[in-house]
């Protein structure tokens, strides 16, 4: 979930945060606000097909896990986890991006990128992973209520419970982000240098859909093994958390297929997602800076 030359809707712009009233330096308060509105919005709107995904990826299959029933099951969890999970990671992206700064122009740009998604989202893991443990759960048990869950969680595993599965998700989302977020930025670089002007909010958005359904399939085996960890009976070999092991019984089980399964959903959920996340990003960004700058 970047500009290699260019400038887009002040997302790289060193000025007065008028939200938290710091001078000469990014506006993190902004990231951070933005980010989250960006990260709610996204996960309501799109909740019925990361839905569907999951149970596309149970063991238990599809229709065992619910089918189309309860579509918004575990919607709570979401809910709660996603403002603070997408602004974690945008202030952590922005922050690094402006410690790494290096001239607009710099091959080190792409690599810059890289290292501020890939802290981004070791930082946002931290909120993500109790969230998706209690959110999946329910996504393929809509008989059980959040709250419930949550706590069956807590009493039968402890606070490790709430982060089985860290460890998976960090090895599928820096990968993402290794791809989306340079991806993003050079995308918005290019449609900037062809149009000869810094691309417009809905230009990025375009660019954050394209990029992101690009990692979406190519990072969907990853997602596969974070779903069976997180879903695995406790004590079994799956719950402990290795990548490599799920991957292998995923392969052995249900071949190339099992591997990809749910990629289409995925990939419609994460393109949409990149569209409203990255647009509504730096559209909200771009409105608070400019009202920092218009206060006194």
């Amino acid at each position: 979930m970047n500009g290699v030359a260019i400038r887009f809707c002040s997302v790289s712009k060193y000025s007065l945060c008028g939200v938290c009233g710091a001078m000469e330096r990014p506006g993190f308060m902004a990231s951070l606000v933005a980010g989250g509105i960006a990260g709610v919005s996204v996960d309501l709107i799109l909740y019925p097909l990361d839905t569907i995904k999951t149970r596309l990826q149970s063991p238990q299959g599809f229709n065992k896990a619910g089918g189309f029933r309860g579509i918004y099951a575990g919607v709570p969890s979401a809910a709660i986890g996603s403002f603070p999970n997408a602004a974690a990671f945008f202030i952590t992206y922005e922050y690094v991006k402006w410690f790494l700064h290096t001239d607009s122009s710099s091959y080190l740009m792409p690599v810059k990128h890289m290292l501020a998604a890939s802290a981004g989202e070791v930082v946002a893991c931290l909120i993500r992973v109790p969230s998706e443990v209690v959110k999946q759960r329910a996504q393929v048990s809509s008989s059980s209520r959040t709250f419930q869950i949550f706590s069956n969680v807590l009493y039968q595993e402890g606070i490790r419970g709430l982060y089985r599965g860290y460890t998976s998700t960090v090895l599928r989302e820096i990968p993402f982000s290794l791809v989306q977020f340079p991806l993003w930025e050079s995308l918005k670089a290019l449609w900037s240098w062809r149009q000869d002007h810094v691309v417009d909010c809905w230009q990025s958005a375009v660019c954050g859909a394209f990029a992101g359904g690009f990692a979406a399939v190519v990072t969907t085996p990853l997602d596969v093994a974070k779903t069976r960890i997180m879903l695995a009976k406790v004590g079994s070999s799956t719950a402990s958390g290795n990548v490599l092991s799920a991957l292998h019984g995923v392969w052995r089980t249900q071949g190339l297929a099992g591997l990809f399964a749910g990629v289409f959903p995925r990939t419609a959920a994460i393109s949409l997602g990149g569209f409203i996340f990255l647009g509504a990003y730096d559209q909200t960004r771009s409105l608070l800076l400019e009202l920092g700058r218009g206060s006194p």
